[in-house]
């Protein structure tokens, strides 16, 4: 292998309240080959997520409130990058970051489908294009369709699943993203990021199953904060676009 084939990946999982599913999300994102690191962030979590994480083998970070997933993925990178540097690899750093969700469970495996289109140099960051649920959610598609517009009116590239959570990129697209947008933004937010600093976005097929939002209150108030945390992620790119086509005096 040669240039970042050779070079091993490090997963992050942000959970919050995911007792019952982060055990077999680890191990099942720890047998993807390449994998040696496995990072989980106990965002405020109220159970045992830490312990348990910890017993799966995961090295494990926490938040003693919630922060959010923004704030979760930033702290589990920059786990990552500490880990690097105190086992003192330089060539052999860890320059792919696998971006996985804590409710997987064993479907986690197949998240490793993103990890060669990067690996091999054909993207900077893949996302994950997830098939249909065993169960239905509960919205009617107001958050994705604002997002993928967003997308697209910003960059010119439209996404199947804008949304979607699961991701490899490389540390230079990582970084490219930097700083993430709050809360639910975050991956639409990302995406344009990218896209805008020159790098490459592909998605790719992934079997993947986890748990969806339903349509009960708790459910309406979810999709609620998603929708406010994009329309401000694009919003503030939207500025930003503005400002950078203004002519210079």
């Amino acid at each position: 292998m040669s240039g970042d084939h050779a070079r091993p990946v490090a997963v992050v999982i942000p959970a919050k309240d995911e007792s019952a599913r982060i055990a077999s999300t680890i191990r099942a994102a720890s047998a993807i080959p390449g994998v040696d690191l496995v990072v989980v962030v106990d965002d405020g979590s109220r159970d045992g997520t830490q312990s348990i994480a910890h017993g799966a083998g995961a090295v494990v970070a926490r938040h003693t409130r919630n922060r959010g997933k923004a704030a979760a993925l930033q702290t589990g990178a920059a786990v990552v990058e500490r880990r690097d540097e105190h086992e003192g690899r330089t060539g052999t750093a860890r320059r792919l970051l696998l971006l996985v969700d804590a409710d997987l469970e064993d479907s986690a495996a197949e998240v490793g489908v993103l990890v060669p289109p990067v690996a091999g140099g054909e993207a900077d960051l893949a996302i994950a294009i997830l098939p249909p649920q065993r169960s239905a959610g509960g919205g009617r598609g107001f958050v994705v369709r604002l997002a993928r517009e967003g997308i697209r009116s910003l960059t010119g590239w439209t996404p199947t699943q804008p949304l979607s959570g699961m991701r490899c990129l490389t540390r230079e697209a990582y970084d490219a993203a930097q700083p993430f947008a709050a809360g639910w933004g975050v991956e639409t937010a990302m995406t344009i990021d990218v896209l805008a600093a020159g790098l490459r976005v592909a998605e790719v097929p992934c079997a993947l199953h986890h748990r969806v939002t339903g349509s009960d209150w708790r459910g309406q108030l979810h999709r609620a904060a998603q929708y406010r945390d994009v329309w401000r992620a694009l919003a503030v790119r939207r500025l930003r676009a503005r400002r950078a086509a203004r002519p210079s005096a």
